[in-house]
């Protein structure tokens, strides 16, 4: 009766246009009333407490720095790096948008951002080029969810919060996945431009490359810093947040000299206001993340998992599956903080690693933003390239299909992840 409650008045809310902040308020107030718990003082206390978090920083940091990077230049020379090195070959313009991608998610951690700017930079070029234009925004859809599984990821934060994990651990333990998906993106482009006729870009030369990668080595610096930072123990994801912000705005400002002063405000507002709303997003569901412990749902989500406990594998297969149907309905944050209370205690019984889970965790929630009907990314794809959603998700059915197939792997060969992670985390 209590999952049918918080679900049923979850659902509800939604289905009538509310926005998933307030209808997490409401399922937590239903929740309330179902438990005889309400009480107004506490429903507030649990709000501004669920904000109250020193690791949540990392938040608005990173995503000012991913619109700084955006605005002052460094997401273009990225590309135009990209564009140098293997733009001349069959489907070049492909390789460019991954090799760019995954660079791009080491900057700035959002999958929004990352497929804004790839295809406001890319996708003209690769129609103009001749590739049909639904298979381009694909694939620039599904690079851009990349940014979300490669560090810094703000996703990664959100979950590590929510479920008590190593934030640290997290992002050393998801750089190998993150490429394994970019690896897949690019040997299902070459398969699909294998038969197409099409002039690729010249050649550049060797000063050429030189230049574009001079050019972008003030916005390489900045995974390395924060990667070496972390891994040494310098600093916390949350500082590394701070000092990614601090260092794009003196490159965008000082290096390349692309952010004036009277951009900076508008920068800074866009940031603010993207913030709030995630953030708000955020203390709405620790309201009812303390209600699900309260009414003790976790505990009966392990018996109807049971049948799986005795066997790792089946139970991650099962969890991803479940996780895959909320995403085709439900946004990245929303699902982490609403699942990630529910299904940590249920992982933990089973025995899985915390972090392992955590990054196909969030590795499949990145897939779910491409998947149709909500699709954010799908959205703002379609949007920047002036692009019928229809035609967007034809165009990413076949790149959506080896993400998800690489999943599956990480979830039946599990070294895949822990390996490299154990690795990276020394």
């Amino acid at each position: 009766m209590t999952i049918a409650v918080f679900l049923g008045s979850l659902l509800i809310a939604m289905a009538i246009g509310m926005p998933i902040s307030f209808a997490l308020l409401v399922s937590g107030v239903a929740l309330m009333w179902q438990l005889d718990l309400f009480d107004a003082q506490i429903l507030a206390q649990n709000l501004i407490g669920g904000a109250d978090s020193f690791p949540l920083l990392a938040v608005p940091f990173f995503m000012l720095a991913g619109e700084i990077m955006n605005v002052g230049g460094l997401s273009r020379r990225i590309v135009d790096l990209a564009l140098a090195l293997v733009g001349h070959v069959r489907g070049g313009l492909g390789y460019v948008t991954i090799m760019a991608g995954c660079l791009l998610s080491a900057l700035s951690g959002s999958a929004v951002a990352d497929a804004a700017a790839l295809t406001a930079l890319l996708l003209p070029m690769m129609v103009s080029a001749g590739h049909e234009k639904a298979r381009s925004g694909g694939l620039i859809a599904a690079t851009g969810i990349i940014g979300p599984v490669i560090p810094p990821s703000i996703g990664l934060v959100i979950f590590g919060v929510a479920a008590n994990v190593s934030i640290s651990k997290l992002f050393l333990a998801a750089i190998v996945p993150g490429l394994l998906i970019g690896g897949a993106l690019w040997v299902t482009w070459a398969w699909l431009v294998r038969h197409e006729k099409i002039d690729p870009p010249p050649r550049k030369s060797a000063r050429e490359i030189v230049t574009a990668a001079r050019s972008a080595g003030w916005a390489l610096m900045l995974p390395v810093i924060i990667l070496v930072g972390l891994r040494m123990g310098v600093f916390t994801p949350t500082e590394a947040a701070v000092v990614a912000a601090v260092y794009a705005l003196f490159v965008a400002t000082v290096i390349y000299r692309e952010l004036s002063f009277a951009d900076l405000y508008k920068v800074f507002v866009s940031a603010a206001k993207t913030s709030a709303v995630v953030m708000f997003l955020i203390a709405a569901a620790m309201v009812s993340a303390w209600l699900i412990t309260v009414a003790d749902l976790p505990s009966k989500v392990v018996a109807l998992l049971e049948p799986f406990m005795g066997n790792k594998i089946l139970l991650m297969i099962a969890i991803m599956v479940l996780v895959m149907a909320v995403g085709t309905a439900m946004d990245m944050t929303p699902t982490i903080l609403i699942l990630t209370p529910v299904l940590m205690p249920v992982v933990k019984a089973a025995g899985i690693d915390p972090v392992y889970f955590g990054v196909m965790f969030i590795i499949n929630n990145s897939i779910g933003l491409i998947t149709p009907p909500v699709g954010v990314v799908l959205n703002v794809v379609a949007g920047v390239g002036r692009m019928r959603m229809d035609d967007v998700t034809r165009g990413v059915l076949p790149f959506m299909a080896a993400e998800f197939a690489v999943m599956f792997l990480m979830v039946l060969f599990p070294p895949l992840v822990t390996v490299p992670a154990r690795w990276f985390g020394g």
